[in-house]
């Protein structure tokens, strides 16, 4: 059952949150959450490295690059394994895992108390962590996403608007709105639509998402009430190969942060972003574009003075072990690690009172 956003209940909760500060976690106790208190839910979006392709053993490339490495041989992220070199399993943060093509029927990947599985990690690993050790709640960790998406037209949200670009050649195209189709059309011409619309994707991922939270208890056992804490959001890769869809990235995005709020009745629901890996700050191209977009609509540019204190943006460049989003990063399990927990912990202190 969805709580009501209930300031007073959300103002006790927020004092309830442990002083976390350490750049690395203790690990684990084993504890069950206090399950008297309603699930703290946060869902995760975006496209493929989001889904997540951080090697957990060696590949054909041998060791390096792989948590296991990581944890076992350069002493990274100690909290993942226990004295006798195990992986280690939060008892209060569930990890589950939907996706779907567009509006596709739903397929399950991970429904399990969080841990290190036998497939690839994302940054899910990271943020689960940070964010269960912050509070004493129970907390569901939903990712509902796949590759090769842009929030430009796959992602698009409801209510978007359409605009038009002219590119490199003079040439002016028509970008839809919400629901529209095909992708773009010269202008002047007839569109020919397409059975995929702008925001399949979103009407997809976000019902998925919904598809889970309405069975709950199947997916957090013993709990009936929840409440939508946050969102976090990896992604851009696919619009910062588009020069029209990168210049429209900050129009996008703030509207995607509104519409997720509004779409599950989420008004105090934090929002936490992270750029993309292969993108330093001062760059021109696309992906300079995605970054510029992200680090618009954190609270403390003062762009958008809504967001103060409730979006949070993460340059990834330094976290980044080589390689790009395009590739994957390389599958280096570092990368991904790395960004997970700088997510979690910027989530961290926007659920600061």
């Amino acid at each position: 059952m969805k709580l009501p956003f209930l300031p007073l209940l959300l103002a006790t909760f927020l004092s309830q949150i442990s002083p976390l500060s350490a750049d690395t976690l203790p690990d684990p106790d084993g504890k069950p959450a206090d399950m008297s208190k309603p699930v703290q839910v946060y869902i995760l979006l975006g496209q493929s490295n989001m889904l997540g392709f951080g090697k957990i053993a060696g590949g054909k490339n041998g060791p390096e690059g792989s948590l296991s490495h990581a944890v076992n041989e350069k002493g990274l992220y100690p909290y993942l394994i226990d004295d006798e070199s195990n992986w280690t399993e939060r008892m209060d943060v569930r990890n589950v895992r939907v996706m779907g093509s567009g509006t596709g029927a739903i397929k399950q990947f991970n429904n399990e108390w969080m841990t290190i599985g036998k497939s690839n990690i994302g940054p899910e690993i990271g943020i689960g962590h940070f964010v269960g050790e912050a509070t004493d709640a129970p907390v569901l960790i939903l990712k509902s996403c796949i590759g090769n998406r842009a929030l430009g037209w796959d992602l698009l949200p409801p209510g978007s608007e359409g605009f038009e670009f002219t590119d490199a050649k003079g040439k002016t195209w028509v970008h839809p709105g919400y629901k529209g189709s095909p992708d773009k059309w010269e202008k002047g011409t007839k569109p020919n639509p397409i059975t995929w619309y702008a925001g399949t994707q979103y009407d997809g991922d976000i019902a998925r998402a919904k598809s889970v939270l309405e069975k709950l208890g199947d997916y957090y056992p013993e709990t009936t009430e929840y409440e939508v804490a946050g969102f976090f959001w990896w992604q851009g890769d696919r619009d910062s190969r588009s020069a029209a869809l990168s210049s429209r990235y900050e129009h996008n995005l703030a509207h995607l942060i509104k519409q997720l709020r509004k779409d599950f009745d989420a008004p105090g629901a934090n929002f936490v972003c992270a750029s993309l890996g292969q993108t330093e700050k001062g760059a021109t191209d696309g992906g300079g574009k995605i970054l510029d977009a992200m680090l618009a609509v954190d609270g403390s540019s003062g762009t958008y003075p809504e967001f103060k204190g409730n979006v949070a943006a993460v340059y990834t460049h330094p976290l980044s072990k080589g390689g790009s989003s395009g590739s994957h990063y390389g599958g280096n399990a570092e990368t991904y690690m790395n960004v997970g927990e700088a997510m979690g912990k910027a989530m961290v202190e926007l659920m600061r009172p």
